[in-house]
């Protein structure tokens, strides 16, 4: 084998969990993995009626040429909170296209059939200076499953002065409720000028020069989140925000039962906080479970 294929190789790395539920609650039934992603186990700090599982990825980030595929799948009325143990990082991109294609994806799908129970909170996503990085998350619900999950993206690293000056990077996120689509919230951010035309990074009905950027999504049913108590609760988050002061950095919204909370600033840390605290106020209503923070965020 010439030096050439040996550097046009790409990692593809495939990680694919399927949760059963049962009288002894929920469980890990399958794994199936190709390349570096993998898991330790399940573990049950709440009962073993909840799964958690830490998402463990040893290159520690993407570089040029990496597909990441990660697939979760519950069957009926499980429950799985899945997290990561650390950032995950899109490394600058090799510039010689001779050698290989410069991009690098992360693809996540997440499925609820009925009564499913699903948290998605991998910490944030950092993306390199000089990165062509490509995120998508897509979860597909039963109309009486439960989601609750986040995406974090960090450009750049501006507080060691390490900005986001070129590459690309997008982030996909789709809801699909019975195969229907009901949320489709799609951003490409590349830095360098294009036609002479102000970017979406500075742009002001873009990112506005900041350099963190978040969504939360909370969807319940109708029957266990119905419209007054959505309004009450809407309300409740509203007051947390602004308790924290940070009403000019967080909105929310709704799109009937998906409640969509937005971060946009220039602190990762302050997102989480503020995306904790709101968790913290959802979960006891949408999970029946208070909101302790797993322990591995502690370190």
């Amino acid at each position: 084998m010439s030096a050439t294929s040996i550097l046009k190789r790409e990692w593809l790395a495939k990680l694919a969990l399927t949760f059963s539920y049962s009288v002894h609650g929920t469980q890990l039934a399958r794994t199936q993995r190709v390349g570096p992603l993998t898991i330790q186990k399940a573990f049950y700090p709440e009962g073993r009626d909840c799964a958690h599982v830490y998402l463990l990825h040893p290159p520690a980030g993407i570089v040029s040429g990496d597909t990441l595929h990660v697939d979760v799948n519950l069957e009926p009325k499980a429950h799985v909170l899945v997290t990561t143990p650390g950032a995950n990082r899109f490394y600058r991109a090799r510039e010689d296209a001779s050698i290989g294609t410069p991009v690098q994806k992360q693809i996540t799908h997440v499925y609820l059939p009925s009564e499913a129970k699903c948290e998605h909170f991998p910490l944030e996503t950092i993306v390199y200076e000089g990165a062509e990085g490509v995120n998508q998350v897509v979860v597909n619900l039963a109309a009486d499953s439960t989601y609750l999950g986040w995406d974090i993206t960090c450009l750049g690293l501006p507080s060691a002065a390490q900005l986001f000056l070129s590459g690309t990077f997008s982030q996909l996120n789709q809801v699909y409720c019975d195969n229907k689509l009901i949320f489709h919230d799609r951003i490409k951010v590349s830095p360098e000028p294009c036609k002479g035309n102000e970017q979406v990074q500075q742009h002001v009905v873009g990112l506005a020069g900041n350099s963190v950027f978040a969504t939360l999504l909370a969807y319940a049913s109708a029957e266990l989140v119905n419209q007054k108590t959505q309004t009450e609760l809407i309300q409740q988050l509203r007051e947390t925000i602004t308790q924290q002061n940070l009403q000019n950095q967080v909105s929310v919204t709704h799109i009937n039962q998906l409640i969509i909370v937005r971060y946009l600033g220039h602190h990762a840390e302050q997102c989480k906080q503020i995306f904790i605290l709101l968790w913290q106020q959802l979960r006891p209503l949408y999970m029946q479970k208070q909101g302790i923070v797993p322990r591995i965020w502690h370190t």
